[in-house]
């Protein structure tokens, strides 16, 4: 989740680039700009840097057992098929 400190410092630097004859608006347009901000940023689903890397990681680990398990499967099938005791 992205810090709630982002949207108030990008809501202010917003609300602070409006032309002065609208500043009687300011905190109608703070909370305006927030809201949108913050849907905005909800729609693309973004995640934090850390929570990237441990995704990262652990698609790493998955994928190193994958390859593993491949290599079992393989070395199986060239023993052929499994022998019965009637046989």
């Amino acid at each position: 989740m992205i810090d709630p400190k982002i949207f108030d410092d990008l809501t202010r630097k917003l609300a602070d680039a409006v032309p002065p004859g609208i500043k009687g608006l300011q905190s109608d347009l703070e909370r305006n700009f927030h809201a949108i901000l913050q849907s905005t940023f909800n729609k693309l689903e973004l995640v934090t840097r850390e929570e990237f890397e441990v995704q990262t990681a652990l698609l790493a680990r998955t994928r190193a057992k994958l390859d593993a398990l491949e290599k079992v499967v393989a070395a199986l099938e060239q023993k052929g098929p499994p022998r019965t005791t009637a046989e």
